[in-house]
């Protein structure tokens, strides 16, 4: 059984939608989606540094149209995507992109949403200096209410050894001074503020007013929720896990748990990829990997599309 995951916030590098363009579809679709979001994402993928795509209103919408766009290039269509696909999810921002792939908003729609989410998002984070911080190695009895202690949220409970901690750029000083017994390294993400924490807050109305104007539809695909790792089968509910998310804590280990439990055989991230096949190849053993760095992946992607649909 083949899952289909999307990754989140920091996993973006300065230009890597250069060597997509001339894919059929991709500078067309990236176009539209441009005029949608009101961003200039094709400058942006290609031509702005790591400062300018750090920027959160840019980085979330960027990201998820890289998802579509990549995953456009394996199915023809969401029926095929649909057929294929056993489930589907997103980490943190790629959860937007997993739904709209599932069926739940059109691909448009969801850059006009997550063009709002991002803006949301980076105001909160002008309010206070807040940034993200990963955790390497430890226990998670042990690092949780060492985080605590220290007035940090674990806003990323990533499994495979990997919480993320989020909070003021002083609580994450403090903890660099006081890792948690068992922590090898704590390394800065490459992020604007605190998300999934209660920083968010005033992003999560903000998302909230943008969403009563759109209309979900089910997931075609069994989707699975960064909140709890359960399988959601509404749209209107999909959305409004969407929606409260921002500051809420993304529960990947659980959403592994689920990949376990439905089947998996094998995971492929989309576009780009990297972070989330390494954190299945150390949770996941036994489970196939992919990551859509760039487009030479493509073949291999489709091999294990047609080894594992």
């Amino acid at each position: 059984m083949l899952v289909l995951v999307a990754p989140g916030q920091g996993a973006q590098t300065p230009g890597f939608l250069t060597e997509w363009l001339d894919l059929p579809g991709v500078r067309g679709a990236l176009e539209a989606w441009s005029d949608a979001a009101g961003i200039d994402l094709i400058r942006y993928g290609t031509e702005a540094d790591a400062e300018e795509i750090r920027d959160t209103a840019v980085a979330q919408p960027l990201l998820v149209a890289a998802g579509l766009a990549s995953a456009n290039l394996l199915f023809d269509d969401p029926a095929e995507l649909a057929q294929k696909v056993g489930a589907i999810a997103g980490h943190s921002v790629g959860e937007i992109t997993a739904a709209s792939l599932a069926g739940v908003l059109p691909h448009e729609e969801a850059l006009r949403l997550v063009r709002t989410r991002g803006l949301g998002m980076a105001e909160a984070a002008a309010v206070t200096e807040t940034g993200m911080a990963a955790l390497l190695g430890g226990d998670p009895a042990v690092t949780v209410p060492h985080l605590e202690k220290l007035g940090l949220t674990p806003a990323n409970i990533n499994g495979a050894g990997q919480i993320v901690a989020a909070g003021t750029k002083e609580q994450l000083a403090a903890l660099e001074a006081d890792k948690p017994e068992g922590v090898r390294k704590v390394v800065a993400l490459k992020v604007a503020g605190a998300f999934h924490t209660h920083h968010m807050a005033p992003a999560v109305q903000t998302l909230a007013k943008a969403a009563e104007a759109l209309a979900p539809g089910d997931p075609k695909v069994a989707y699975v929720s960064n909140k709890d790792g359960r399988t959601v089968t509404g749209g209107a509910e999909v959305l409004e896990r969407l929606v409260g998310q921002v500051a809420n804590p993304v529960r990947w280990d659980l959403c592994m748990e689920t990949f376990k439990e439905l089947g998996v055989t094998a995971l492929l991230e989309l576009c780009p990829g990297g972070t989330l096949t390494g954190l299945a190849k150390r949770a996941l053993p036994g489970v196939k990997t992919l990551a859509l760095k760039s487009p030479a992946d493509l073949d291999a992607a489709r091999e294990l599309i047609a080894e594992h649909a």
